[in-house]
């Protein structure tokens, strides 16, 4: 009996099924159980049962989920959202001494993937290209259009191109605490990497982002790429990560070299589509739970497959017990 809960579960309902999908191909016993702050967060509907959490940011948010995980019987938590990464990795061993393990990255890496600034340090600390950087009290001495986000931020939220002088004068004022970065034009790629829990690589799977909505990959292509691929072993052997990571790289159309501007030390958004691919992570962590030693397997995806994501709804009805799904 193996449960996992995926917390801040939202909209991420083809995860879910990618590791239901995975429990039963495996004969594993157990449950895919999600929380959320909404009772209406689709992902719910999908999974073997359903947990409700106070915000993040609550004083009580870690109590409640530890009593929901001791209740559930929950043996590994699996976050999805950046904001609930650093209290999580801060209580560890409060859920280690209740025999709940988290599949996230030591605090260093998290500190490096949430800050924009440390991770563009981090970058230039591997002698990788990354576009220049300049945060909220540092004069900006680039040029515009130039590109400004949260320096903390995620999900493509308040992150904008800047066309001119102006415009940089009013964002500078609209986001609280920022990073510019000079523009880079060129294809986007979005790099889902998968590790064991000693941070040696399993999957690295490159994908072209060809069309995105609020940061969520729309149309994307698998694609093998040596020089990437060999760009990401160094940044894993850097970071050592526990479990996922996800790398954005931008191919600068006027130097043909990648500039890496985004980490994040969780599973990516269109990571169920590497999944589909061949690169199957949900497989791979039920292997490694059962102590099996997996070795990186650079072509698990199939390259040139192109995937079309849409939108799909479910319907809910109310009763007594509340929310249940109308199939």
């Amino acid at each position: 009996m193996y449960n996992i809960l995926f917390t801040s579960a939202g909209r991420r309902v083809e995860l879910v099924q990618q590791f239901i999908k995975a429990k039963a191909a495996k004969g594993m016993s157990g449950r895919i159980v999600c929380a959320d702050l909404s009772e209406l967060a689709p992902a719910l509907y999908f999974a073997d049962g359903s947990i409700s959490l106070p915000e993040i940011k609550d004083a009580q948010y870690i109590p409640e989920l530890l009593k929901a995980c001791i209740e559930e019987k929950i043996n590994l938590i699996i976050p999805t959202i950046d904001t609930e990464l650093d209290v999580l990795v801060k209580n560890i061993n409060l859920f280690k001494e209740n025999n709940i393990d988290i599949l996230i990255s030591d605090s260093s890496t998290i500190r490096i993937s949430q800050d924009k600034m440390e991770t563009y340090r981090f970058f230039k600390s591997l002698d990788l290209h990354s576009p220049k950087s300049y945060i909220k009290g540092m004069e900006y001495t680039g040029e515009v259009p130039c590109f400004i986000k949260p320096l903390s931020g995620s999900s493509s939220i308040n992150a904008f191109k800047v066309r001119n002088s102006k415009e940089l004068e009013f964002f500078q004022y609209y986001i609280e605490d920022y990073i510019i970065q000079d523009l880079i034009i060129g294809d986007e790629f979005t790099v889902d990497v998968f590790c064991d829990f000693h941070g040696n690589p399993i999957y690295i799977t490159p994908r072209l982002r060809i069309a995105t909505r609020s940061g969520e990959v729309l149309k994307t292509k698998i694609v093998e790429d040596p020089i990437l691929t060999q760009h990401i072993l160094n940044i894993i052997k850097k970071l050592k990560p526990n479990g996922p990571l996800t790398i954005q790289a931008i191919k600068n159309q006027s130097d043909g070299n990648y500039y890496f501007i985004e980490i994040n030390a969780r599973f990516g958004g269109g990571a169920p589509l590497s999944m589909l691919a061949g690169a199957d992570a949900a497989t791979a962590l039920y292997d490694l739970v059962q102590g099996k030693d997996l070795e990186f397997n650079e072509k698990a995806a199939t390259a040139e497959l192109v995937f079309l994501r849409f939108d799909q709804n479910i319907s809910i009805k109310k009763n007594e017990e509340g929310f249940y799904a109308q199939y």
